[in-house]
């Protein structure tokens, strides 16, 4: 979702200069002070300071002093963003004057925390690390490979020069496996450099290192983002319980939960071959493939949506409300309880997954078509 810089100091001008309705102030400070976003459009410096000053004056009638603190930018910026694109999304609530601002008065009771950045490694021994509690650095080695967990969350495998004592190896790799639980993402680079991220309730199993193996062949359950690194000599195979996806090197995202109607695999760069039991076909960037009851249906993607997740945003764009209940319930690890009748209901809109769930439902409890309630690591739908 994007905007010019022009329609961005539009909003900001109106509002600074006190022409904006009580609705939009009330909008913007709601977003000024629960959201912020990283893809915000370009000011200058000069500018973002002129323009955070005035529109913190206008919303928070305090004294700011010349100079803003750079962390303001951002949220600013993003507050005006959505007040302009939100008209559309369900949770744009100056078209909602009856549902009440989140204010520390009504903070939810038993909220529940975002995933966190954690998952079980297996090694090919058995052992199991807890990758939360794992130090920074080297913290196993294998057979031909080291493994390292950075600063900043993530595992990188590193190979070593293969011994002439051990060609036996190449047709029986280590196989790995990180598994994130509900409530839990994780990132892993391989030793040929490509990149996985693994989403909540995900397995996936690799060979430890592909040294000399003739095909870079991977598992998955669950879901997982891939950017993988190009050699065309060895075809990366990334296999589901139904399906193959095929690539030389390419950025691809693979939906294969066993709970979703069909194995969603969406293509953003380069070029995949998608196969099952009585098909395969090619896809190209912006389309993505649905396996569903044997049938594999080529489509145009929605690449923003399909991948929403890895950049850390819930984006549901006429999305089935079961499907909207799912993905809550694997990222916050909670029982969700539909009572009530939703078998059509389809809804659109955007909201940050690093935002507690109280955030999230309220946003769906602005359609007026659902209500929620908290108790304790249960969620029931109430309306």
């Amino acid at each position: 979702m994007s905007m010019e810089k022009k329609d961005i100091k539009k909003v900001l001008d109106k509002v600074s200069a006190g022409t904006a309705t009580p609705q939009e102030e009330q909008a913007a400070k709601y977003w000024l002070h629960y959201f912020s976003k990283d893809d915000i459009p370009e000011l200058s410096e000069d500018e973002l300071n002129q323009e955070t000053e005035a529109i913190y004056k206008s919303l928070m009638k305090e004294k700011v002093p010349v100079k803003v603190n750079r962390l303001w930018y951002p949220a600013v910026a993003a507050a005006c963003l959505l007040m302009v694109v939100g008209a559309g999304l369900f949770y744009y609530r100056q078209h909602n004057p009856e549902v009440k601002q989140v204010t520390a008065a009504n903070i939810v009771p038993n909220d529940v925390a975002p995933a966190k950045n954690t998952a079980t490694l297996t090694l090919a021994d058995g052992k199991k690390i807890t990758l939360a509690d794992a130090p920074i650095g080297l913290i196993a080695e294998q057979r031909n490979v080291s493994i390292f967990k950075t600063a900043d969350g993530k595992l990188i495998y590193k190979s070593k020069p293969l011994k002439a004592s051990e060609t036996t190896f190449l047709d029986n790799p280590e196989l790995n496996i990180i598994s994130t639980a509900k409530g839990q993402q994780y990132q892993v680079i391989l030793p040929d450099g490509s990149k996985i991220w693994l989403n909540a309730a995900s397995s996936f199993t690799f060979p430890a290192t592909f040294v000399s193996l003739k095909q870079r062949k991977v598992e998955l359950t669950g879901e997982a983002y891939f950017e993988v690194a190009k050699d065309k000599s060895h075809p990366f195979i990334v296999k589901t319980d139904k399906q193959e996806v095929e690539v030389l090197g390419t950025h691809f995202n693979v939906n294969s939960y066993s709970d979703e109607e069909a194995i969603k695999t969406t293509l953003l760069e380069g070029s995949v071959k998608v196969s099952n039991s009585n098909e395969q076909k090619i896809l190209r960037p912006g389309q993505e493939s649905l396996l569903a009851k044997s049938s594999l249906v080529i489509r145009n993607a929605d690449t923003q949506e399909a991948v929403a997740w890895k950049n850390g945003d819930f984006i549901f764009n006429n999305e089935d409300f079961g499907s909207i209940l799912r993905q809550v319930a694997r990222w916050y690890n909670v029982e969700i309880i539909d009572n009530g009748n939703h078998e059509n209901l389809h809804l659109s809109g955007t909201v940050s997954r690093s935002k507690n769930i109280s955030a999230v439902l309220k946003a769906l409890e602005i359609t007026g078509k659902v209500k929620f309630m908290i108790d304790g690591n249960r969620v029931i739908v109430a309306k």
